[in-house]
């Protein structure tokens, strides 16, 4: 199932983000797991810019992994992968190399997600 909350922004600035998207660009197979949900405010203001960055650094869709997530009564989340990757805040973005966690961007930081993201394979 594909988050709605990830269809690109069609007004997202690539050129603002142009070191982020070229780190991204040259990053070697990723696998990239995004959890969210479209309920979700943070969701929706945060991921459909990180999925315009995707398509600006030509990530394809199938390196692109969406993890629908629910909120249950007690405030806990549940979906796929939700217990194995340890999430507890959406949204969550983890990249992998080579099946190896490199990167993680969890709910609010001080910079967009491809941002972010970028700044730990710096």
């Amino acid at each position: 199932m594909q988050l709605e909350t990830m269809r690109p922004n069609p007004t997202w600035d690539a050129a603002s983000y142009e070191n982020a998207v070229e780190t991204f660009a040259g990053l070697d197979d990723p696998t990239i797991r995004v959890w969210g949900g479209d309920w979700c405010k943070d969701c929706r203001s945060q991921l459909p810019d990180f999925g315009a960055a995707l398509e600006a650094a030509g990530i394809p869709d199938e390196q692109i992994h969406h993890h629908p997530v629910e909120k249950n009564d007690d405030g806990s989340k549940s979906g796929e992968l939700v217990e194995e990757y340890g999430i507890e805040l959406i949204p969550t973005v983890v990249v992998e190399l080579d099946g190896e966690e490199r990167a993680r961007f969890v709910e609010e930081e001080d910079a967009p997600i491809i941002v972010y993201l970028a700044d730990q394979f710096a």
